[in-house]
Order: structure tokens, then sequence, then C-alpha cells
């Protein structure tokens, strides 16, 4: 009879074990469920035409097939998956082109991110290719470690890592090559 209380005692714990494990499964699941957070963009926009004003003139045109707005996570963002193709007004209306394959845009730090197939032109033949640049706004600075070809009326140079104001009158390039015609 002592046998019989011993196991008995052993198959209802066992029991008890199984039914606490299976009962917390279902509980478990809801509870990873309820910590679940669905990463989705608070708005959503095809075809986007931005236009930029300063003082009433514009300063710039941005156009995209794809923007959405993650103005909802703790680290806000727009993402630009289809591409961007802007058009910057300096103060003497001189024109700049940057068109990018993609583009992101970190509202905390003001950096954009463009990556794929990069090409910056200006109205004076200055052009500038590579497959990633990062634009800081607030100091209006373009920077880059990739590789990059830079073409201008004085040849062509290649290079890898590069940075230069918006307006490319101040470049700090490395390890560069080219043929660049000079005054001498």
């Amino acid at each position: 009879m002592n046998l019989l209380k011993k196991y008995s005692v052993i198959l209802g714990l066992v029991i008890f074990i199984a039914m606490f494990f299976l009962g917390c499964e279902s509980n478990f699941k809801d509870v990873q469920r309820s910590n679940f957070i669905e990463f989705v963009p608070a708005s959503d926009a095809d075809n986007v035409n931005i236009k930029y004003t300063d003082s009433g003139l514009i300063s710039g045109i941005l156009i995209s097939p794809k923007m959405l707005d993650y103005s909802n996570v703790s680290f806000p963002f727009t993402d630009f998956p289809k591409g961007i193709d802007v058009t910057l007004y300096d103060k003497k209306r001189k024109r700049t082109y940057v068109v990018a394959n993609y583009a992101i845009s970190y509202k905390q730090t003001s950096v954009i991110d463009l990556q794929g197939k990069v090409k910056i032109t200006t109205d004076d033949g200055q052009m500038l290719e590579t497959e990633q640049l990062y634009f800081d706004q607030k100091n209006e600075w373009f920077y880059t470690e990739r590789k990059f070809k830079f073409t201008d009326a004085k040849g062509v140079s290649y290079g890898q890592g590069l940075d230069f104001s918006k307006d490319f009158k101040m470049i700090n390039s490395q390890r560069i090559t080219g043929e660049i015609e000079t005054e001498e």
C-alpha cells in the first residue's frame, strides 16, 4: 500500500506540472503578442512632389515615387524606398540636381543618407557620382567614404573618401587619381 501511495503522489505531481506548463503556453503567447509593436509608417505617400521655400522663394523641389514617414518611432525618419530626384536652388538661383535610387532622412540628426547610383550635377557642369553619400542639412555639407568620380571643366578625377560644401566651393578628397588641367 505504501508503494501505491508513493506512485499516486508522483503521478499527481507529474499531472500538475504538465497542466501548469500547458496552461502557461497560451498565456506566454498572449504576452508575446501584447509586447509586439508593429513597425508601420505613420503615413505613406505615392508620387510625392514637395516644394521647399525660404523667404517666399523656392529653395528645393523633391520628387519621389514613394515616401514612408516613420515619425511614430523613437528615432523618427522618412524613407524613400524608390529613390529621389531633388533640385536645390542657391540664392543666385543656380541649380544643383541630386538623384539617388534610395534615400532616408533622419529627423533628429538632420542627416540624409543617399544610396545607389547617387549623382549630383550643377548648372556649372560639375558632376559627382558615387554609391553612397550623406548630407548634413544643418551644416550643408556632403560626405562619403565610398569610391567616387568627380567631373568638371578641368577634367575627371577618381578617389575614395570625399567631403564638400553644398555649392562645391570647398572640396576635401582622399586617395584621388585622374587627370586634371592646371593653370601651370
